[in-house]
């Protein structure tokens, strides 16, 4: 048995609504399809992201995809390691993050083909489900006080236990919408996500403001680039602390714990380089009791459905998990339904990762993304009240004006 063919696809997605956080705003994403072939005529699928450039993402994922043409598509870690190491180490390139980022589409391909090849799903190749389904939060939209306050509405509407809001947007727009979200929830749940936004001094000093609204666990306060910030603050302040954008590898993970710089490991499949990396990265956290919480970028269902068929085999996952698909106008993903009930999510035990793609939401995306120009301009600009696009990579973007960002 043997890989005969290997396809990408570039696609381009319109959210429903800006995307606002501490970074920018985006109004886009774009993501790669990826096809991986056996000689039996099975096709695995997955899905690359594209930061910083999508045409640049899909030529770089289908020369890593080269090497995989003749070998055994069970062969998973074996092959994503000699891919990442003939283009990136080989040529004394350390670009473990980014490289993560595109081999972690070609990854998730071949385990829904090894799926659909033994006609079993993905959990059971990685040693069966410890849970019978996934707890998620409800994912907060909106850029002004009143649109977050009416999002969080919605999720008592739908019953959410756990509501998540970004921050990290000036000390008076963060006060503004943490209260009228906590006034709007009541009691349930709440987590805070800064996103880089705050230095050690400022981290602290607005986590003491914002403990009176009880929230749960707020994620990375500070650059990711310092652990030792991270430690910091995590010892100064009384609400619990999530390490995001410091973590992307096994050995990111440990110096975390070692450090006991955070009370939360939130790492997803494209930051990991796929399924096999997130596991020893939550074995890490589980060695020092610490729990690991389902991370999601932009993308599609598809990574929804891959990142759940892990998430069910760790025995450390968190009760609260990111999805993303939501945020789309359209999703790839015809079935099954992916759309959590009182923020949990059980999917049916079909071979690979069990999903069907909505033909015609593919067939829209690959047209946007071959009607994108192959230049976007200036894509760093202050926040203004007039929409800019936000191009087509998704860390593309316009920035908060009163922080004085350059482009990240």
């Amino acid at each position: 048995m043997t890989i005969t063919a290997i396809r990408t696809t570039r696609l381009r997605h319109r959210l429903k609504e800006p995307y606002v956080w501490a970074q920018g705003v985006n109004e886009h994403a774009s993501t790669v399809l990826v096809e991986v072939e056996d000689d039996s005529g099975h096709v695995g699928i997955g899905e690359g992201i594209c930061a910083p450039d999508p045409e640049a993402v899909d030529r770089v994922i289908r020369r890593l995809a080269a090497g995989f043409i003749g070998r055994d598509p069970f062969s998973i870690d074996a092959l994503c390691a000699d891919a990442y190491h003939s283009c990136f180490e080989a040529w004394g390139a350390s670009l473990r993050r980014f490289g993560n980022q595109v081999v972690a589409g070609l990854e998730m391909a071949l385990w829904d083909l090894a799926g659909k090849i033994t006609k079993r799903p993905v959990h059971d190749l990685l040693g069966g489900p410890r849970h019978s389904g996934v707890d998620y939060f409800y994912f907060l939209q909106g850029e002004s006080v009143e649109e977050l306050a009416a999002d969080a509405a919605r999720a008592v509407e739908q019953d959410a236990p756990l509501v998540y809001l970004k921050v990290g947007r000036g000390e008076k727009t963060d006060l503004a919408i943490v209260s009228a979200v906590r006034e709007a929830i009541g009691d349930r749940r709440l987590r805070l996500d800064a996103n880089e936004a705050w230095d050690p001094l400022t981290a602290i000093r607005m986590i003491r403001k914002l403990e009176r609204f009880e929230p749960e666990c707020i994620e990375q306060p500070t650059p990711s680039g310092s652990i030792a910030a991270l430690a910091q603050v995590r010892s100064s302040v009384g609400v619990a602390i999530g390490a995001d954008q410091s973590v992307y590898t096994p050995n990111d993970v440990y110096d975390v714990c070692r450090a006991n710089a955070a009370d939360l490991i939130v790492l997803g499949l494209h930051e990991a380089g796929g399924i096999g990396s997130l596991r020893k990265s939550a074995a890490i956290a589980e060695a020092a009791g610490v729990r690991v919480c389902m991370h999601g970028v932009f993308e599609t269902g598809i990574t929804t459905c891959a990142a759940w068929h892990a998430a069910v085999t760790l025995p450390n996952i968190d009760d609260g998990n990111q999805i993303m698909w939501q945020l789309l106008e359209r999703d790839l993903v015809a079935s099954p339904a992916l759309a959590p009930t009182a923020g949990r999510l059980s999917l049916p035990a079909s071979p690979g990762f069990g999903f069907s793609l909505d033909r015609d939401a593919l067939d829209t995306a690959m047209r946007a993304a071959a009607a994108e120009p192959r230049e976007h301009g200036d894509e760093s600009r202050p926040l203004a009240r007039a929409r800019v696009s936000a191009g087509a990579a998704s860390g593309d973007g316009r920035h908060f004006a009163d922080r004085g960002r350059s482009k990240p």
